[in-house]
């Protein structure tokens, strides 16, 4: 109970945080910035893994516990309670939101700013990309530790600067899942549910290309 707990609280944290930069920066006129909103993202998830990557790994993404599924170094059996608890921290933080600004339409949802699937083919890269490094330095189904921490929350950051224009830079079917339910704008929302997913489980084989006794070299004994 306590990983299921790490989880809800982390991906509250980030959703909260995350999209609550993206709606303070519509309130205030531009306050935060897009860098500012790009450096929330990250810095967010590089505090919940220095808080909880000895708790639950701090995934906060169903598509990253999906991927480190794929590698088989996460139990088939925590994979539902771990996407549940990733989903509800979700909707609670949209769910704050939209009591705190009634106002704002959107709630920071993914939108595409082109075509669906430019945005599709987008996230599958950027979900791939962000997958591959925390296979490469996350130990386990943990992301964990000075490295990991600087790593994720670099990698998340820079990614929400270049594309987040386009695609809004989800890469966590969860993040975009909870403030499209809460503000009932659903459209589009498949690509954000499904190409995050596939990009995650493409960084498997990736990875197993890459380093040499594959994905599961940097996993914990008896999990491969």
């Amino acid at each position: 109970m306590k990983k299921f707990a790490a989880e809800f609280f982390g991906t509250f944290a980030l959703v909260f945080a995350g999209t609550g930069a993206i709606i303070i920066n519509r309130v205030s006129g531009g306050a935060v910035t897009h860098v500012g909103v790009a450096l929330t993202f990250g810095l967010v998830v590089l505090a919940m893994i220095y808080a909880l990557g000895d708790v639950s790994g701090a995934h906060l993404n169903p598509a990253v516990t999906l991927g480190f599924f794929a590698a088989r170094r996460f139990e088939g059996r925590l994979v539902a309670p771990y996407v549940a608890s990733q989903t509800a921290g979700a909707l609670l933080a949209s769910g704050v939101l939209r009591f705190l600004f009634p106002g704002n339409q959107t709630l920071g949802a993914t939108l595409p700013a082109g075509s669906a699937m430019q945005s599709f083919i987008l996230e599958i890269i950027l979900t791939s990309l962000l997958m591959f490094v925390i296979l490469g330095v996350s130990t386990g189904a943990k992301e964990k530790g000075i490295t990991a921490g600087v790593a994720v929350g670099a990698v998340i950051a820079f990614e929400a600067l270049f594309a987040g224009p386009i695609s809004g830079a989800s890469m966590n079917p969860a993040r975009s899942f909870a403030p499209a339910i809460v503000s009932g704008h659903l459209e589009q929302l498949w690509v954000y549910l499904t190409a995050p997913i596939l990009g995650a489980l493409l960084a498997v084989p990736g990875c197993r290309c890459v380093q040499p006794a594959g994905c599961c070299v940097r996993a914990q004994a008896g999990t491969c």
